[in-house]
């Protein structure tokens, strides 16, 4: 990373002024003055019990005495209070360019140690369809998977379906009401029964009690409603498989509540001296001498003996930990459930559950209308995925009639690329207001302006023959600007990284393809007679290029052959 040698290269500096402290560079925010800059002079300020300005003065003058200094910086200064503002010089800019050129990864450095991270995400519960409040948790999760992946590290990725709720119990007696058989189900007949039933047993407190004891007798292994389970979870499964394939989202394991079962009662063992009675229920107490408010215990089973989420999430860890034995565990679902995972993660603490392994939350908002509200259809209804699909789509193809000619393979691309940077722009624990026509633009900060780009740039460079071959020479403003974007992009990816932001990433991507269209607009590469230059524009475009390719696809967006 560029901070990291410039940090090096001024530690060096500052340990022979026998200051022992190491200091941090950040990247300027205020690019017409720096390139870099450098805040650490009120830190050794402190304490050696001197002045910023004579510390930071001090710096910059040993600095610029050295011979190395011209290979790093155009210019650097100290600027009062205590700032050292850092220009970098062309032969640095270009060394780094030519490295992730050549390199796997564009340079990027493999961890010292490679860890591993589980990942839940996806989360949906059988015998529902999945609507639209599934997409964050799928896309999100996708994005932070494949980021952690290209960061160096190994992921086992869990979809966790809830397949042992009482919705199982709800279906089920629909099904037995309804003199089904288990052959005779299908995905529509769930599609009608599931609301049919949770409306139901909202307005009759006794089909609820029904409900909830078929439940509880399906979790104790009653082998009629197994075979109903079986068939239901089966339906559900291949339907939701069907939505992720259509967005890019994968796993690498199908699990569900009902996979955690087998191993309850080991972890029933290791959390049993937290156990209390409370009305006949088990309970486990989470509340910690710092909380400035009591939290609700963790119910572990219910006074009927049925077990709830919160004991399959437990059983899941002991699962995990067991398997895999992971460094991380990262949970991405929505934000209201973080009470819920406070809870499991404070037992799993103090029983000694998860060992060592980091447990992280990951919450999400949700995605509103433009009414500020939930996105909802007009008749009030959450909306299916398919449905937004089809919306997304006949909104992209109205907004130019050549659209109509384009390939079903690109227009899906183009639909899932509106959806998911529309949503991956956000910072993940915001809501935000989703307004499918102005996503749809290719124009503006949009998923289409961003395969536009990448689309533009390919044209370009199939037109001409690409040497690979860079001069050291930075030819106008528009180059260099473009040229420090590209050295920006570790330090995009480690901040998305540590973060679990996609959106940093984001932002990354959206920055260098609006420096790549003012470059084009304001350098003209086809016909050049200056080779030398030409040559130079055409290898910062191909890696422009290939960072577009690779970034997109990790916030899991396809580019399509034509647009």
């Amino acid at each position: 990373m560029i901070t990291k040698i410039l940090e090096d290269f001024i530690n060096q500096k500052i340990k022979k002024l026998n200051y022992t402290e190491t200091v941090k560079v950040i990247i300027s925010n205020r690019k017409e003055l720096c390139d870099y800059q450098c805040d650490a002079c009120f830190k050794l300020a402190k304490i050696y019990h001197k002045s910023p300005i004579e510390i930071g003065t001090e710096i910059v003058n040993r600095i610029q005495s050295s011979p190395e200094c011209s290979e790093y910086f155009k210019d650097i200064t100290f600027v009062p209070p205590g700032f050292i503002n850092m220009t970098l010089s062309d032969e640095f800019i270009n060394k780094q360019i030519e490295q992730m050129m050549r390199q796997e990864k564009f340079g990027i450095q493999k961890p010292e140690k490679q860890d591993t991270y589980v990942l839940d995400y996806g989360g949906a519960n059988i015998a529902k369809p999945l609507h639209v409040g599934h997409v964050r948790p799928a896309i999100v999760g996708e994005a932070i998977k494949r980021i952690i992946e290209y960061m160096g590290h190994k992921t086992i990725s869990d979809v966790h379906l809830g397949d042992y709720g009482l919705q199982i119990g709800q279906v089920i007696y629909g099904c037995l009401n309804d003199q089904k058989t288990v052959e005779d189900l299908t995905l529509d007949y769930m599609e009608m029964i599931y609301p049919k039933m949770s409306a139901l047993c909202k307005e009759n407190e006794q089909i609820k009690k029904e409900c909830a004891e078929i439940t509880k007798a399906l979790q104790d292994g009653n082998p009629e409603y197994q075979k109903y389970f079986i068939k239901i979870k089966e339906i559900s499964a291949k339907d939701c498989k069907r939505i992720y394939d259509y967005l890019g989202v994968t796993f690498d394991l199908w699990n569900g509540e009902s996979d955690s079962y087998p191993y309850i009662e080991m972890t029933t063992e290791i959390v049993q001296n937290l156990l209390v009675d409370s009305e006949g229920a088990k309970v486990i107490s989470v509340t910690e001498e710092t909380d400035t408010k009591e939290l609700p215990p963790l119910i572990y089973q219910k006074s009927n003996g049925a077990y709830l989420y919160a004991t399959t999430d437990l059983a899941t860890i002991y699962e995990r930990m067991e398997k895999y034995n992971p460094d991380y565990i990262l949970y991405i679902t929505d934000s209201r459930q973080s009470l819920h995972f406070e809870q499991v993660f404070r037992v799993s603490k103090k029983s000694g559950l998860s060992k060592n392994t980091k447990l992280e939350f990951l919450g999400l908002g949700t995605i509103n209308g433009a009414d500020g509200k939930p996105f909802k259809t007009r008749n009030g209804e959450v909306p299916k995925l398919d449905y937004l699909f089809e919306q997304i789509k006949c909104i992209f193809l109205e907004k130019k009639e050549d659209n109509k000619d384009m390939q079903e393979e690109d227009i899906d691309k183009i639909v899932n690329a509106i959806l998911k940077f529309a949503d991956l722009q956000n910072n993940r624990e915001k809501d935000y207001i989703f307004d499918i026509s102005k996503f749809a633009n290719v124009i503006g900060k949009t998923g289409p302006y961003m395969l536009y780009t990448y689309l533009r740039i390919e044209k370009i460079l199939s037109k001409e023959c690409v040497t690979h071959q860079m001069s050291n020479c930075i030819h106008n403003e528009d180059d260099r600007k473009l040229r420090l974007k590209l050295l920006e992009l570790e330090y995009a990816l480690q901040g998305a990284f540590t973060e679990r932001m996609p959106s940093i990433l984001t932002e990354y991507i959206y920055s260098l393809a609006l420096l790549a269209n003012t470059f084009y607009q304001n350098n003209h590469i086809q016909g050049l007679t200056d080779e030398i230059k030409k040559q130079d524009w055409l290898c910062l475009f191909n890696l422009t290029k290939n960072v577009i390719k690779d970034m997109l696809h990790l916030i899991v967006i396809d580019i399509p052959k034509f647009m």
